[in-house]
């Protein structure tokens, strides 16, 4: 069965983004520029992305304008707004457990939970995330949007693995049942 994997960023305060939607501070800490650190090959085993609209403008105007960054994947773009899908970028506003489940049941490789923190945080809620992969970045932000936001259950994890890289850590767990 196709996991969800929350693979994401944040400071180690717990911030995915500055008070003003901003990512310029996601990097490591220069002791190792070298290392491309995990996401080169956790690329390679997904081809199914799930992003919010902020995440999905940001990526198009901010980090990527003029080509879509994530390129020969299908990715879907959770949104009320009236925009043209393409073969690689479908924008919808299906209901988010009817979603998952019909992308689950078809064949392919891992399906990526890109972000931002109110998709994370609705997967959280359906207990539809299986792994969760976040890189601390070696930097205190003090305010932004926070990863997390309070739930009303327990979500007990496991840990896999850890990787440190250049300042950064990666934490890798998956669910405990």
């Amino acid at each position: 069965m196709r996991k969800t994997i929350l693979y994401i960023a944040m400071s180690l305060d717990g911030y995915i983004a500055d008070p003003y939607g901003g990512v310029a501070w996601l990097g490591g800490d220069g002791s190792d520029n070298e290392n491309p650190g995990s996401y080169p090959a956790f690329i390679e085993t997904i081809d199914t992305i799930i992003l919010g609209y902020k995440t999905y403008h940001q990526v198009v105007t901010e980090l990527s304008p003029g080509k879509w960054m994530y390129s020969g994947k299908t990715s879907y773009v959770l949104t009320h707004r009236e925009m043209e899908s393409s073969d690689e970028i479908i924008f919808t506003d299906e209901n988010l457990p009817e979603l998952i489940k019909r992308i689950r049941k078809n064949d392919g490789k891992d399906i990526w939970i890109c972000g931002g923190a109110a998709i994370a945080n609705q997967f959280l809620a359906l207990d539809e995330i299986d792994q969760f992969c976040v890189s601390i970045i070696p930097t205190i932000l003090g305010d932004g949007v926070r990863l997390f936001e309070k739930h009303h259950k327990d979500h007990p994890l496991k840990l896999v693995s850890t990787r440190s890289y250049n300042g950064i850590v990666d934490l890798v767990y998956e669910r405990r049942e």
